[in-house]
């Protein structure tokens, strides 16, 4: 689960079926009790539909909880680190960096670092598109060195400058507005 939405949208699937949940959260459920193998095929049929699924085998955890601490990383963590998002990873997760970036490369096709960056780059697009920060308190937020860091991340991944980007967004509504 990777938002909000995604947790409420579980729990009313998990309502429906009248499974008590202990605990809901982004990427992990908890229920109070064991769940036969049937209820688990239409709680996951139920879910399926907004793109979810339920994952019991341990590379499957493992992933999401690696999805989980790069999205609260990404989203929600504003204040500088003072170790590495490498340390950080495998404090959070009790496991070495190079298994944990090892083990994701080979089931995601991606690096930790290519999905690190790529998400940062859509949290730029949406704060950007918000307009309620300056591209300096975006670098802050998303924890790059500087401005230009950020800048070239963008320019490298978008082919546009977050300069251009906000200027083609503010086009498109004088656009929509003219209509």
């Amino acid at each position: 689960m990777a938002c909000e939405s995604c947790k409420i949208f579980v729990k009313k699937a998990l309502e429906e079926l009248d499974i008590p949940a202990a605990k809901i959260e982004l990427g992990e459920i908890e229920t109070k009790e064991d769940i036969t193998d049937d209820v688990k095929k239409k709680l996951n049929s139920k879910i399926k539909k907004a793109g979810l699924e339920l994952l019991e085998k341990k590379h499957g955890v493992v992933i999401e909880k690696i999805r989980k601490v790069i999205i609260d990383y990404v989203y929600h963590s504003d204040e500088k680190s003072d170790i590495n998002f490498s340390e950080l990873l495998s404090k959070k997760l009790n496991y070495n960096y190079g298994y944990l970036a090892n083990f994701f490369s080979e089931v995601e096709a991606t690096t930790i670092e290519q999905y690190v960056i790529s998400l940062k780059i859509e949290r730029i697009k949406e704060l950007i598109i918000l307009e309620e920060f300056t591209l300096k308190e975006i670098s802050y937020k998303l924890h790059y060195s500087s401005v230009a860091h950020l800048s070239n991340q963008f320019k490298k991944v978008t082919g546009l400058s977050p300069t251009h980007f906000k200027k083609l967004k503010e086009k498109r509504r004088i656009t929509i507005q003219e209509l």
